[in-house]
């Protein structure tokens, strides 16, 4: 069979109401279904059509957004998780455009957009578009935004305006929204990176509960807090809190921290190959296990790149069983390995889960005094040709395929040259890209 052509998508110019339809094709590319025992490829691509943040924002919560800076909704990619359809998936946001500009010797966080809320969005991969087929705004008991805020003075970085010359207010309620999994009867569980924090979300959008580490103390907000994760994740660095979410087939959840926490201190968290991950019951509302997870080098993960500090989690997946995918990355480069939860490997109540020295953070790399996962790898998709970059969103389709969906900042870079003389977003060109990779064994 021959590979399909690639067709020059072609412009068109629609009303708003279609364009926030998403109906617009802004190009396909489907290459060749893998032949049985090739190496893994690429089989399908969707790219999401642009679409004003500010007439998607205003048509969840109207008057939400006055003014989105000629940026387009992206950022969906913070996690993929199948719907009911095959080839239908449910995704979420982060927080919003946001980066850093450097002010002397500070970074300061910028959001150029604070009135955008982050929201759950159903979508549909068919050819080479992504449709928008439902959007749901995360909301507070009350009905209000939560938005994308910081949280707290002194833990969370002070949020500022596009050109960080304007400090803007924190707000208790927001989410820097990751992790997505559907609950069977019909809500959602998030994870933010702001607590770090596990989210209950009604089927409508609505907070039902955030639960946050022993210790966080945090105030003010308008659905309930508690405090029933392990102190230690206090520990956890900024902007990287959890990433990672998986439901597994008993209707257990698992976590997994972006990257290593700062135990007992930031040079031992920055040099460190060691995240963890947590197992969280539904049915009783606690942590019922804990688990240290060993990246690889960083050199192996993206060949030339020299900083430990640059490993992230982004996705996990549940296979059944016991049995995880866990995605390690960096910015540039993306590997899959397959791990299992085994029971001798909890380190939850330990003194691994302390800041007694020398913590989990702090062992060589090679160490065994504590339990690390097991693991293997089932795909370096650096390898794969097609696969875009920064993918933080990975699902299961049928036994042998995994979904991938890129996060593309909404367009935004870091820096001062994001935004020009007016104010308005000098667009990266990096599409929201959804491919489907064709592996050459089962998964499942």
């Amino acid at each position: 069979m021959n590979p399909r052509l690639m067709r020059r998508p072609a412009v068109v110019v629609l009303p708003l109401s279609a364009a926030l339809a998403l109906t617009v094709v802004m190009g396909t590319a489907e290459a060749e279904p893998a032949r049985h025992g090739s190496a893994a490829r690429v089989v399908s691509t969707s790219t999401l059509p642009d679409i004003p943040l500010a007439a998607f924002s205003n048509r969840l919560l109207p008057g939400s957004v006055d003014d989105d800076r000629d940026v387009d909704l992206g950022g969906i990619g913070s996690d993929l998780y199948p719907a009911e359809r095959r080839g239908e998936y449910w995704t979420v946001t982060d927080r919003g455009p946001n980066g850093q500009i450097a002010v002397g010797k500070d970074k300061r966080r910028t959001f150029p957009v604070p009135g955008f809320d982050p929201a759950i969005v159903k979508v549909r991969a068919t050819g080479g578009r992504i449709q928008v087929l439902k959007s749901l705004p995360l909301t507070t008991a009350s009905g209000a935004p939560v938005t994308g805020l910081p949280n707290q003075p002194g833990r969370d970085e002070a949020p500022y305006n596009h050109d960080a010359t304007t400090p803007l207010a924190y707000n208790a309620n927001g989410l820097d929204t990751e992790g997505l999994v559907r609950d069977r009867d019909g809500s959602f569980w998030l994870v933010d990176e702001y607590g770090p924090s596990l989210v209950h979300v009604s089927a409508t959008g609505r907070v039902l509960a955030r639960h946050v580490p022993r210790g966080l103390a945090l105030t003010g907000t308008d659905y309930p807090v508690i405090e029933s994760l392990p102190s230690i994740f206090l520990k956890r660095k900024i902007n990287r809190g959890f990433e990672g979410l998986a439901l597994l087939p008993d209707g257990d959840l698992v976590m997994a921290l972006q990257s290593p926490l700062l135990n007992p201190d930031k040079a031992a968290g920055e040099d460190s190959r060691t995240t963890r991950l947590l197992r969280f019951s539904t049915r009783t509302n606690r942590v019922t296990a804990e688990y240290a997870y060993r990246f690889d080098p960083v050199g192996v993960v993206e060949p030339g790149q020299t900083k430990t500090s640059e490993l992230k989690i982004s996705s996990i997946v549940a296979l059944g069983g016991d049995r995880l995918l866990v995605q390690e990355r960096t910015d540039k480069a993306s590997r899959v390995y397959e791990v299992r939860l085994r029971r001798g490997a909890d380190i939850l109540g330990s003194p691994w889960d302390t800041t007694a020295s020398p913590t989990l953070e702090q062992l060589d790399d090679e160490a065994s005094a504590a339990p690390v996962l097991a693991k293997r790898l089932v795909v370096d998709l650096n390898t794969v040709a097609g696969v875009p970059g920064k993918i933080e969103g990975i699902a299961v389709e049928g036994s042998s395929t995994l979904v991938l969906l890129n996060d593309n900042d909404f367009g935004m870079t870091d820096g001062p040259e994001a935004f020009d003389a007016n104010g308005r977003l000098v667009d990266s060109d990096v599409e929201t890209t959804l491919v489907r990779v064709r592996l050459p064994q089962r998964l499942c």
